[in-house]
């Protein structure tokens, strides 16, 4: 059975993960096909949109057509929509606006005929001859709506929505001698959460008094915070206390789920303890928001 995979996603880190992101999330659409009988089957698709309650019914992921000839993405991938800006709220629906289409079809003699919404369908081959019709009701005005199997909460964090696009039962001929076809696209969607977050939290024990080094008072803001995986990639990220009550917070976002060590990295010329220790292990589950507190119990100039 040959399927098309739209996927979709806030951001795919290609290491740890990244930082900052914070109130609305991100949306990447890809496209990824396996092998299969169709030659071609190229759509242009010029609007998607991300449909959901209340002041966020209807988000614009994208509005500039792209086309895509699905059959050559066999063992790849293609960005539909990239990094498109999505208000926190809850989505049941996406909107794809499909402007036009064709397909080349293998005949039993071996040749092959092309099918086509128009005779000047975007992606045609030069030269290419029209053989026959392939009809889309409605998806250029209505669009092709696909139901997401269960609603997606954006709350900052990566969602995936995977979507089924099966090919095979999604373009078949009209009936009769007509040599029409027709595009009745069968397509599946379930939410995956792939994304989580870490933030690690730094506060000073009530005994401990912070030195000074080179004269200059030492604070928790020259503290910084690190986060590495298994693959040994690491990422550091400086402490702020944005709300000034003596907490200092540091997150880490975007990461593939996994085993972490979170430390803490104190200023040059400062030797320190923390309750628990520093480093210490992290595991993170698939959209889980992970925090470890940690709490300096001393802190003494070298």
């Amino acid at each position: 059975m040959r399927r098309i995979h739209i996927l979709a996603s806030c951001l795919l880190p290609l290491a740890l993960g990244l930082i900052g992101c914070r109130g609305d999330s991100k949306v990447t659409i890809k496209l990824t096909d396996a092998p299969g009988n169709f030659k071609r089957a190229v759509v242009t698709i010029s609007e998607v949109e991300l449909l959901g309650e209340g002041e966020n019914n209807r988000v614009v992921l994208l509005n500039q057509a792209k086309t895509t000839d699905l059959l050559t993405l066999a063992n790849d991938t293609a960005d539909l929509v990239k990094d498109a800006v999505v208000p926190s709220g809850t989505y049941k629906e996406l909107r794809f606006v499909i402007t036009s289409a064709f397909i080349e079809v293998e005949e039993e003699e071996g040749s092959s005929r092309i099918h086509a919404s128009s005779p000047s369908c975007e992606g045609l081959p030069m030269g290419a001859q029209v053989a026959g019709d392939l009809r889309m009701p409605s998806y250029g005005q209505s669009g092709l709506k696909v139901k997401i199997a269960d609603p997606l909460e954006v709350e900052g964090d990566q969602k995936v929505i995977l979507v089924d696009f099966d090919v095979a039962q999604s373009f078949g001929r009209l009936a009769g001698n007509s040599g029409q076809w027709v595009m009745s696209p069968v397509i599946k969607a379930a939410e995956i959460t792939f994304s989580s977050t870490v933030t690690l939290t730094l506060t000073k024990g009530a005994d401990v008094i912070l030195p000074s080094v080179n004269d200059l008072p030492v604070t928790l803001a020259d503290f910084r915070a690190s986060l590495s995986n298994t693959a040994g990639t690491v990422e550091t990220v400086a402490f702020t206390d944005a709300n000034s009550d003596g907490t200092f917070e540091a997150q880490f976002k975007f990461l593939i789920p996994g085993d972490f060590s979170a430390s803490i990295v104190g200023p040059e010329g400062v030797t320190f303890a923390t309750n628990p220790a520093s480093p210490t292990p992290v595991e993170v589950g698939s959209g889980k928001q992970v925090s470890v507190a940690f709490t300096l119990s001393s802190a003494n100039a070298q």
